[in-house]
């Protein structure tokens, strides 16, 4: 059975053994958990992937960990958590001031920073649903997820397939339309969201090469169904993220 993909937890600290603990225990609980051991590597992440919440040591080896995390609400309202030592008060309350969603003061247990990472989705979450006017940065369904901002689609161990511009256009339309049953044309109009690269006469070869990318079995297909003399829709459980 294919598996859904976890909230994708981003932890940036020069400490090997703690990087470890964190990756190894969020991962028993469903969450998919990169690695960072300096600012640049964060940067480069939040480049190419979806990253759904960062905890972030304000004392990152020679770094200001303030500066990232200035830069990191410069770029984005992505929740942040902040890792202070238990001496730092000052620390913990600048973070907050800049814009940190939470703070952890080291040594911290795996239950807590678990507990503290679950609340603070939530909240988010919460928050984004109440105040509208949100950008989907991209869709998950099971054992994928597709990047809009980067065009990628990646498995749920983080592998590429390559998509042509016309299948990205096709599967970012079926997604954004879940469960709904779409005419080609439909699938034309909206996929010229994303660009004008798809024509009626390509749809259905497009979805086919679709299928042999993500289905489990193309053959018997579960996520992309054909609705006999309408069009097609996408099945399976999506869920955007913002």
């Amino acid at each position: 059975m294919t598996q859904e993909i976890g909230p994708h937890v981003m932890v940036v600290d020069d400490d090997a053994a703690l990087r470890q603990v964190v990756r190894e225990y969020l991962g028993e609980n469903e969450f998919r958990v990169s690695e960072a051991a300096s600012g640049a590597e964060l940067i480069d992440a939040f480049a190419s992937q979806v990253i759904d919440l960062v905890l972030l040591d304000l004392r990152l080896g020679a770094e200001d960990g303030m500066r990232l995390l200035r830069h990191l609400r410069d770029q984005s309202q992505v929740p942040v958590i902040v890792l202070t030592g238990r001496t730092e008060e000052a620390d913990r309350i600048m973070g907050l001031e800049l814009g940190a969603d939470d703070y952890l003061t080291k040594p911290f247990s795996p239950r807590e920073l678990l507990a503290r990472i679950r609340t603070v989705l939530r909240r988010t979450y919460a928050g984004q649903e109440v105040h509208g006017a949100k950008v989907c940065r991209a869709y998950r369904f099971p054992g994928w997820e597709l990047n809009l901002r980067t065009r990628r689609l990646a498995d749920g161990e983080g592998h590429q397939v390559p998509l042509s511009n016309g299948e990205f256009n096709l599967l970012a339309a079926l997604l954004a339309a879940r469960g709904r049953v779409l005419t080609r044309d439909q699938l034309i109009e909206m996929s010229r969201r994303y660009d004008n690269e798809v024509y009626d006469r390509a749809v259905d070869v497009q979805i086919l090469r679709l299928r042999r990318k993500i289905e489990p079995d193309p053959r018997q297909p579960r996520y992309i169904v054909t609705e006999r003399g309408v069009g097609y829709s996408f099945a399976a459980q999506v869920d955007a993220v913002y």
